[in-house]
């Protein structure tokens, strides 16, 4: 191929890309979305009712100015493999690691968003944690967290957790084989994870 049909083919498949949804930042400098639950912030409560609707609880915590937050917004929920399978097995709750709102902790605590932060270990962001629906009653963190992804994750990573969650095999096996036996059946059918 030349160079000339090489650019050519390359503008096309610009041209033909869906565009992007544009990024809205709210006042509090977080990213919005419009999966995220609007919520009176008492987690017990919205893993109830995420349950009783067949999903799991995912927190996810951000601060402003995070460059792996916008990441995450930019990246990985622009893509509707992500946002459509998350919609269907997650509600989804934002919290800002330096906020100030009063939070409902499973153990009954009101506590702020940042001393919450603090309370959970959340030491940088984004950092998403999963309360399956199965762990529906649980009353401290411990109980009620099936796992976590500390950091921002590519989109098949994301995705990849996101599954095993929803599909409860953090209860059988740790997350890495989970990835490990993945990737082989990705190798199987001559798919490089890395390019998706």
């Amino acid at each position: 191929m030349d160079r000339r049909t090489f650019v050519a083919s390359v503008a096309a498949s610009f041209a033909a890309a869906p565009a992007l949804a544009e990024l809205v930042l709210r006042d509090d400098g977080l990213h919005d979305q419009p999966f995220f639950l609007d919520s009176f912030l008492e987690l017990a409560y919205d893993h109830e009712e995420a349950a009783a609707n067949g999903r799991g609880l995912l927190v996810i915590f951000e601060q402003r100015g995070c460059p792996y937050c916008r990441e995450l917004h930019a990246v990985n929920f622009q893509r509707p493999e992500i946002t459509d399978y998350m919609s269907q097995n997650f509600d989804v709750v934002q919290l800002d690691m330096w906020g100030s709102r009063a939070v409902l902790d499973f153990d009954g605590e009101e506590i702020e968003e940042r001393e919450l932060a603090q309370k959970w270990g959340v030491n940088f962001t984004p950092t998403q944690v999963f309360f399956p629906a199965a762990r529906v009653g649980a009353t401290d963190l411990r109980s009620a967290e099936a796992f976590r992804l500390p950091g921002y994750f590519k989109p098949f990573h994301h995705l990849s957790a996101l599954e095993y969650v929803a599909e409860g095999q953090y209860e059988v096996q740790p997350f890495q084989r989970y990835l490990q036996d993945k990737f082989a059946a990705l190798a199987e059918q001559g798919i490089d994870p890395d390019v998706w």
